[in-house]
């Protein structure tokens, strides 16, 4: 079976490019990061098989041979029980081996993580040849190409980030702010001062915190029904008709008092 390198190699060839390192940087990028997640994928995939056998038939054998030595002894072989022990000790011993190396080496999410970046390599890689997806509103590859090869390196700068996020980069411990922790703290003692005064001011003399809370709120209820009240007057037409009106008899009647000094 042909692999998509070769079947992707003479596409690549018919594509018509101004410049003729693009078509090369197609093959000796594009088509090698194929082809090198691919091994990767292969390889990983191997161990993970191998592995996860081993675990899941020895977590099938283990109950059965240790149910078999639950049996009448009179009824057992000759040093039967000799043989499961090593049998228990030893299928105990490769399924916690077998599933120790599969967490240490994460293959299982290697595994999938290869694969899945294979499959959008391939999937970005056919839009691209086809200009379909996301490159269907491209004229041809030669305006389509910065997108694609934009699009190969984000997917492949993301597979590097998430195989070394368990790496030093993400352990790495933030540097003490001393000045903004004191403050911090200053801002949190002030507040709890005041939160103090008050409770003490509300013990002491409970009648005068009452009634200063009481003549706020009736100042308050009493400002907003009087804006309120003012606010609907003037939003009134015939008053504001009324208020237009004798501001335009005020200023003809100062017109007509100047024509009067005006006069000899």
């Amino acid at each position: 079976m042909a692999s998509f390198s070769d079947n992707v190699s003479g596409i690549i060839d018919d594509i018509e490019f101004r410049k003729p390192y693009d078509r090369a940087i197609l093959k000796y990028r594009f088509l090698d990061e194929i082809n090198f997640y691919e091994e990767k994928r292969d390889s990983t995939k191997k161990y993970y098989n191998t592995f996860r056998f081993i675990v899941t038939t020895g977590s099938i054998l283990l109950p059965a041979v240790l149910s078999m030595g639950q049996m009448d002894p009179s009824r057992l072989p000759k040093n039967f029980d000799i043989i499961t022990y090593w049998c228990s000790w030893t299928i105990s011993l490769m399924v916690t081996g077998s599933n120790g190396f599969l967490q240490l080496f994460s293959l299982d999410k290697n595994y999938f993580s290869y694969s899945m970046v294979v499959e959008q390599l391939k999937t970005e890689g056919w839009q691209f040849f086809g200009l379909c997806g996301k490159y269907e509103d491209y004229p041809n590859h030669e305006a389509a190409y910065k997108t694609f090869s934009k699009s190969v390196e984000s997917i492949k700068r993301k597979q590097i980030d998430q195989e070394f996020s368990n790496g030093k980069g993400e352990n790495k411990k933030k540097k003490f702010d001393f000045q903004g922790e004191m403050k911090k703290f200053a801002n949190e003692q002030q507040a709890t001062t005041v939160n103090l005064t008050e409770t003490s001011k509300i013990i002491n003399n409970p009648e005068e915190s009452l009634k200063d809370k009481t003549y706020g709120a009736l100042e308050e209820g009493v400002a907003s029904v009087l804006k309120g009240g003012i606010e609907d007057i003037l939003e009134d037409n015939d008053i504001k008709l009324t208020l237009q009106d004798l501001s335009e008899d005020k200023q003809n009647d100062s017109k007509v008092e100047d024509k009067k000094d005006d006069k000899p």
